[in-house]
């Protein structure tokens, strides 16, 4: 079996509605399997207006507009006219991409035609209580999650680092790498350009502190403001520049008021926002890859990340960076404040780490995908063949 033999029934929770790093790498990843001849159909929720053009044929799953959280939509059921769809698509393998009740039922449908199923395990949904004062029902969460994912063939996830974690809690025991790739043509050091950084209100010097990624609670917005501040009670200088957009924006400004918030960027303008840096922090512990420490690591930054899931797995300590405890201030801050001072160690740290970064080819890691679907259609095969 080839690759262009593959018919994929992809079911997405969120595929380019609002823009984030899992539904970035699907999309990447059907615009691959596209190219090879593989046939993908998606099913998700979708809007008017979405955030991106979406890769491949789309079908609107029912959906509602999550309370709380508005911009994100939950998929209701598999409807009799998406089964219609499903049927005449004939697909031969299904993957899920979260854990929500269309996956679970699409495991169903997929079960009852004796077709093999991957999830793709993107975000540590489970971490997300900790930010809104829940944590107790992080262990209801994690069973709800296991029964889902124990049905399916197998499970990829981001990294190795992930992976482990999955293991560890029961949810699998066939999981592949699917890691993430970087494009070098948007990030790279020659990317840097100090015209444009000072437009934005920021300095050549002193040092710039840079957040990327979605402002959102769970992204460890008050790790990060409780380290800024820290550094300012030491009167260490350094400026603080975040990219990105969303709902804890209003938050973040009041919590950091010296800090210059540039939005949203995209493509390449998202490339030299990154290389104007001159390090990352980031604090969150529910990435399960980190795209943000790949892209900043390409564009030559040394970074300062939480020792959790994802970062382990890009973040070479004392190498590429700094891995810190979790949640631990005081850390943080004495790694920051180490490279707001000492030059010479960022520039190495950052060049280590945009070596690091040339390992990551995304053509590679999307084949490994398309690996799997063919290992468990044929692993499905030999079973029914097994049992006739």
């Amino acid at each position: 079996m080839q690759t262009s033999d593959l018919r994929i029934a992809l079911f997405s929770g969120n595929y380019n509605y609002v823009r984030d790093g899992a539904n970035q790498a699907l999309n990447r990843l059907v615009g691959y399997l596209l190219g090879q001849g593989a046939s993908v159909r998606v099913y998700s929720p979708t809007v008017a207006k979405p955030a991106f053009v979406a890769t491949g044929d789309v079908v609107n799953v029912p959906s509602f507009a999550i309370p709380f959280r508005p911009e994100y939509r939950l998929p209701l059921s598999l409807s009799a006219k998406v089964k219609r769809d499903l049927e005449a698509f004939a697909p031969n393998v299904v993957h899920i991409s979260s854990p929500d009740r269309v996956a679970r039922q699409a495991v169903k449908w997929a079960q009852q035609r004796n077709l093999p199923v991957l999830s793709s395990v993107h975000t540590r949904f489970e971490t997300y209580f900790r930010y809104y004062n829940m944590s107790f029902a992080e262990p209801l969460v994690e069973a709800w999650l296991r029964r889902l994912y124990r049905q399916c063939d197998a499970l990829v996830a981001p990294s190795e680092s992930f992976a482990q974690v999955l293991r560890e809690q029961r949810m699998n025991y066939d999981i592949d790498i699917w890691s993430r790739g970087v494009d070098r043509d948007i990030f790279n050091s020659g990317r840097r350009d100090l015209a444009w950084r000072r437009a934005q209100g920021v300095t050549d010097e002193p040092v710039v502190i840079g957040f990327l990624g979605r402002l959102v609670m769970e992204k460890g917005l008050d790790v990060f403001s409780d380290a800024i501040d820290q550094l300012r009670r030491r009167n260490v200088p350094h400026q603080v520049m975040v990219i990105g957009e969303g709902p804890a924006r209003g938050w973040f400004e009041s919590r950091l008021p010296h800090a210059r918030f540039v939005g949203f960027q995209g493509g390449q303008d998202l490339g030299r926002a990154v290389a104007c840096m001159d390090l990352l922090f980031n604090p969150s512990v529910t990435e399960t890859f980190g795209n943000v420490t790949l892209e900043a690591m390409a564009c030559g930054l040394p970074v300062v990340a939480a020792k959790a899931t994802g970062s382990e797995s890009l973040v070479q300590d004392n190498v590429t960076g700094r891995l810190i405890t979790p949640g631990a201030i005081q850390k943080f801050t004495d790694s920051l404040q180490v490279y707001c001072t000492d030059a010479d160690l960022r520039a190495r740290h950052g060049a280590a780490g945009e070596q690091r970064s040339l390992d990551f080819s995304w053509d590679a890691i999307n084949q490994t995908v398309a690996d799997t679907y063919i290992r468990l259609i044929r692993q499905r095969a030999a079973r029914a063949a097994s049992a006739r």
